[in-house]
């Protein structure tokens, strides 16, 4: 099965702590599943921006993107974040390989513009994805290990892609079997603030419904956005779920919220 898992940074935990999730995809790529995990970083991020007294903007869920604090994002996504995981998988007995999407043009991204009138700098949308280099990866029997930052296809250097979106992207490029959303909350409410208002089956229908009525909010509208992506582009489903213990073989076996087309 090759399975697309997005790890939310907020999901997360500490290097060199327990951690479930990787712990279960080691344990799946053990057993002889394909797997393409792209991550977030967004409290790491948070961190280092308050580290520099750089003041932070969010649209929509969306980070806004200065120079500055798009340097920021690619250095602590590539250079801290990802190799961190790269290093917990191989502890776990995983061979991975960490890139970003800027690695063999994996990810090609135009810049977004502005959301509500504020301008996302450097934030990409994803034009394009080459899943070669992933396949290429994944046919060597390696985890593969995406940092979300993109290749700018207008020049200009790098793009901070939201990580679902990437995520969605690739996907429904690679037309996975499944693309699991793996976060901190066990799957997509009708309610933010009510844990036990969530969702268990979403038609692409619905989730568009819900989310022009204003159901979903902040973070909830990029995943839901990725999701959508992700199933009408060729990924077979796509499952929002809670981290925790057997997580991963939880949402394929219908905990969570599934999306269907």
């Amino acid at each position: 099965m090759l399975i697309v898992l997005k790890y939310g940074g907020n999901a997360m935990a500490a290097e060199g702590s327990e951690d479930p999730t990787l712990d279960e995809v080691a344990a799946l790529a053990a057993r002889g599943d394909r797997i393409v995990l792209v991550h977030g970083g967004g409290p790491q991020i948070d961190a280092e921006l308050d580290a520099k007294a750089i003041d932070e903007v969010r649209v929509q869920g969306l980070r806004v993107t200065g120079r500055a604090t798009r340097d920021i994002v690619e250095y602590v996504l590539c250079g801290t974040v990802n190799k961190a995981l790269v290093r917990a998988l191989a502890a776990r007995g995983a061979r991975a390989v960490g890139i970003s999407g800027q690695d063999g043009g994996l990810l090609g991204a135009r810049r977004a513009g502005a959301v509500n009138g504020i301008d996302l700098g450097y934030v990409g949308e994803i034009a394009g994805v080459d899943p070669a280099p992933a396949r290429a990866l994944l046919d060597a029997g390696f985890v593969v290990v995406v940092a979300p930052l993109a290749v700018d296809l207008g020049g200009g250097g790098a793009l901070n892609c939201n990580a679902d979106t990437a995520a969605g992207a690739l996907a429904g490029a690679l037309a996975a079997d499944a693309y699991v959303v793996i976060t901190n909350v066990a799957g997509v409410r009708r309610d933010a603030a009510d844990p036990d208002s969530v969702i268990a089956r979403l038609s692409v229908a619905e989730a568009e419904g819900y989310l022009a009525d204003g159901t979903f909010t902040e973070g909830m509208i990029p995943k839901m956005r990725a999701a959508i992506g992700a199933v009408r582009t060729g990924a077979k489903r796509a499952v929002v779920a809670g981290a925790g213990y057997g997580a991963i073989d939880a949402a394929l076996n219908g905990l969570g919220t599934e999306l269907t087309g």
